[in-house]
């Protein structure tokens, strides 16, 4: 499955609103992201500009832009940004599959 990296950023609100009712957050991301068939490896609040990021795998790119949408659709977060990431592996074969491409591609004269 792919894997995502995403940041976030709550609104005031939803901070107020954990403020005043705490909860669990990285229960209720874990049963969001398994909602469509994904999971998460891990879940961070950071300082910075992001409120926190999370780590999971979602079975295609139109499952985690779903829930992407369905969070930003509550106005509970004031932004949210998601990245595809790959690792070591995959890594290696980006390199090779680039040097494939590199041999078919005619830069601008």
């Amino acid at each position: 499955m792919p894997k995502y990296v995403v940041f976030f950023s709550y609104s005031s609100a939803a901070v107020r609103g954990m403020i005043d009712h705490p909860s669990d957050r990285s229960a209720a991301v874990k049963e969001l992201a398994e909602s469509l068939g994904g999971s998460i490896e891990s879940f961070y609040w950071m300082q910075g500009q992001h409120d926190g990021f999370v780590i999971g795998e979602f079975p295609d790119s139109v499952s985690g832009v779903a829930i992407a949408a369905a969070v930003a659709s509550t106005g509970a977060i004031s932004s949210i940004e998601s990245h595809e990431i790959f690792d070591h592996g995959q890594q290696a074969e980006i390199v090779e599959k680039a040097k494939t491409a590199l041999r078919a591609y005619t830069p601008p004269n």
